[in-house]
């Protein structure tokens, strides 16, 4: 199995590590560093919304998920919550996406006491403009479906980082440490 694709690094530099391609197909182009994020406005848990554009001036961490309260989704969910304090002190928001329902991320920001917003791309064109939707396999199955990504979303709009076909553990500690987020 290949390694998950890791672009960019701390928001101070721009390098790009040179690891293999995940066993992934997005539909939509991966985003580079300094490339400008796609602007988005979804529905949330709350019955709000959460925008892009709300965090202008701030660093901003999007990450994409395939679904509320599974294993996975749920260890990566609660890591960022874990580590929602450093990361804020730090100068990153957290938000997380996925195409489940917003009920249903109601549920599950209940569940786990999340403190940040999830958004709701039913449709996955936010999903699809990250490169965070498209073929993969799973257990040796062939699917469409969501591509566990993240992307760091600096001040100016524009990609610090961006991380695809991540695996759900230890990917948060991992990426506090590509920010230079310290426990």
């Amino acid at each position: 199995m290949s390694e998950p694709t890791e672009v960019g690094a701390s928001p101070a530099t721009t390098t790009a590590a040179t690891t293999p391609a995940p066993t992934t197909t997005s539909t939509g182009r991966r985003l580079q560093v300094g490339d400008v994020a796609p602007p988005f406005t979804l529905p949330t848990a709350d019955g709000g919304e959460v925008s892009l554009a709300a965090y202008a001036g701030r660093s901003v961490v999007v990450y994409f998920y395939p679904s509320a309260m599974t294993p996975g989704c749920t260890t990566q969910a609660v890591d960022f919550r874990d580590s929602l304090e450093e990361l804020r002190e730090s100068g990153f928001d957290v938000v997380g996406v996925s195409p489940d329902a917003p009920e249903r991320l109601r549920q599950f920001a209940e569940k786990e006491d999340l403190g940040f917003p999830l958004g709701s791309d039913a449709d996955h064109a936010v999903l699809e403009a990250y490169g965070a939707w498209g073929e993969k396999s799973t257990y040796g199955r062939l699917s469409l479906g969501v591509i566990r990504s993240t992307v760091v979303v600096g001040p100016d709009g524009r990609v610090v980082h961006a991380s695809y076909g991540v695996k759900a553990k230890d990917h948060v500690a991992r990426l506090r440490r590509t920010l230079g987020v310290e426990a």
